[in-house]
């Protein structure tokens, strides 16, 4: 099956919209045109030179990633680090490079912390530190007889999901007036006459990437030429998007048990943790990649151990002894990333051929 690279973005869009990366992130397709047709892709944690050897070698045209392989600006293309040559290679060879990163990292459902807690056996209770900025607000103003059609486009298109609900909307009675003018073409009444008719203002939450959808399905949908709304911008955070989970397990570990467990389920040489307080644990926070930005929000939240990597010596500390804080390696919190990758193009795209990398690209190595 062949597909247009426009239609692989759009399906990653659909669960880990762009407009969630982090500020610094590079998510996105970064080398090939959204035009091309492929026919098979590799599945990967880090486009690296060897990686792109792997997809020559096995026929594939685009490459798909976790992780970013450019991150800032390239001034020169002379092959003098690792970035450069794989970009070169990927150029002269014709494939193309998708990253989806931190705007995976960012959702609670399909996203990276959800996959790390199934690997542990854990249940996803929410996410550890909503974002804020995500959420819209739209009011409009529809003739009562047509509320019900409205409402069912703007759900279509994404619009009135609150968690576990959706269809949510509320609705308000009340006068509406205008007056056409000469160039008008009114659905009711006719130039230079007043109209005052009963009429509904519904109001809908919007995922803020869902914007320009949303206004295009109210458009169509709405029987006026001229449609009376308002957007408004929420200070309410999501609690569908966020940095990282709180999870919980079905029954208290020990602390080395737990830790054990965390061991072998996640394939670690090994797990770097503190000393602590904590005898049983119940209660998991994770954020897959460097995560020791969000040690304050676990302890704040209450959970026996937080689960991440990249902690420095100094961070450690944070913890106060009131938490088990467990580094288990950037690669290894990241790496069934690729099974995410999988089921989002297979869920969409049955027939579409997807190849998990064996080029192990984790930097580090462990003398045991």
């Amino acid at each position: 099956m062949m597909l247009r690279i426009h239609e692989i973005v759009a399906a990653f869009e659909q669960i880990a919209p762009s407009r969630l990366q982090e500020s610094y992130d590079n998510s996105g397709l970064i080398v090939g045109d959204p035009n091309r047709l492929v026919g098979k892709a590799l599945l990967c944690l880090d486009a690296t030179e060897a990686v792109i050897d792997e997809a020559i070698a096995k026929g594939c045209d685009i490459v798909i990633a976790h992780h970013p392989i450019v991150f800032g600006g390239l001034k020169r293309f002379t092959g003098s680090n690792y970035v450069q040559r794989a970009v070169v290679k990927a150029i002269k060879n014709d494939i193309a490079i998708y990253a989806c990163h931190t705007n995976l990292d960012n959702v609670l459902r399909g996203g990276v912390n959800e996959r790390i807690a199934q690997q542990l056996g854990l249940t996803v209770k929410g996410v550890l530190r909503p974002m804020e900025g995500a959420l819209m607000k739209l009011g409009v103003y529809v003739p009562l007889a047509d509320e019900e059609a409205l409402k069912e486009a703007l759900f279509a298109a994404g619009a009135g999901n609150i968690g576990n609900y959706d269809e949510c909307a509320f609705a308000l009675k009340g006068e509406g007036s205008f007056r056409p003018n000469e160039l008008a073409n009114p659905t009711v009444g006719k130039p230079g006459k007043r109209e005052v008719l009963t009429e509904t203002r519904v109001e809908v939450l919007v995922p803020i990437w869902l914007k320009a959808r949303v206004t295009k399905a109210m458009i169509e949908a709405h029987p006026y030429e001229e449609v009376a709304h308002d957007w408004m911008l929420l200070s309410n955070v999501s609690n569908e998007y966020g940095a990282g989970v709180i999870c919980e397990l079905g029954e208290a570990m020990s602390k080395m048990d737990f830790l054990t467990h965390l061991k072998q389920q996640m394939g670690c040489n090994a797990v770097k943790y503190t000393k602590c307080a904590v005898e049983r644990v119940k209660r998991v926070a994770i954020c897959g990649g460097a995560g020791s930005f969000l040690i304050g929000d676990a302890m704040r939240a209450g959970v026996d151990a937080f689960v991440t990597s990249d902690i420095k010596y100094h961070e450690f500390f944070d913890a106060e002894e009131k938490l088990l804080l467990c580094d288990i390696g950037h690669y290894e919190s990241e790496k069934y990333t690729i099974d995410l990758f999988s089921a989002i193009l297979s869920s969409k795209f049955p027939k579409f051929a997807t190849i998990f990398a064996e080029t192990i690209t984790n930097p580090i190595d462990y003398l045991t």
